[in-house]
């Protein structure tokens, strides 16, 4: 065999492992999309980051005010957030590479806030997720409400999983009184949500 011969292959591999590549983040930025409301599908960025340093890889850029991460196989869930909130969330995929998790990295994102290195969490801001299984809410809206109550903003209290499940999930408040109070938003009746 000559050494032209033996190179072919890997030329070959070499040329069309981009388009593989493409197709798959085409399916992925098509799927990160979708726990958005239609309108504001198609101008969110898509990104998502490196596991081993945290770093932010962008997908495909996009001109509005939300951008989504695919599907995170190991949790389920897709997710679609407000870039206003994007500092928080690259700082904290920096620090989970770090290997920070659980309360000891909620302490380190509420340090970095206090000392003006990241935004803190803004009233109303709204997020989307869906899930991949029946056994969770499949397709959730959730409002960011720190340091609210629910008296003060007459919210109710009681959790809502076991009819939003059912498909007639109603809003309930979560954590009221703390930085992390925020609405849980159950959405009924898409293609997307649980099904009754």
């Amino acid at each position: 065999m000559t050494r032209v011969q033996k190179l072919i292959p890997l030329i070959l591999i070499g040329m069309f492992a981009p388009f593989a590549a493409n197709a798959q983040s085409a399916a992925d930025i098509a799927a990160a999309v979708l726990p958005l409301p239609e309108d504001l599908r198609a101008d969110a960025t898509v990104y998502t980051y490196d596991e081993n340093t945290g770093a932010r890889i962008v997908l495909k850029q996009g001109s509005n005010f939300f951008e989504c991460q695919p599907l995170n196989e190991e949790s389920g869930f897709t997710r679609c957030q407000g870039t206003a909130g994007s500092g928080r969330r690259d700082l904290s995929a920096k620090l989970s590479a770090q290997g920070l998790s659980g309360e000891e990295l909620q302490a380190a994102l509420t340090a970095a806030e206090n000392r003006g290195e990241i935004a803190p969490r803004l009233f109303g801001s709204v997020a989307y997720r869906t899930y991949n299984q029946p056994d969770r809410i499949q397709l959730l809206m959730v409002v960011s409400l720190p340091g609210a109550t629910a008296e003060s903003l007459g919210m109710p209290t009681g959790r809502q999983r076991d009819n939003a499940l059912a498909g007639k999930g109603r809003p309930w408040m979560m954590r009221p009184g703390t930085p992390g109070a925020h609405l849980m938003i159950p959405i009924n009746g898409t293609d997307l949500s649980n099904q009754p």
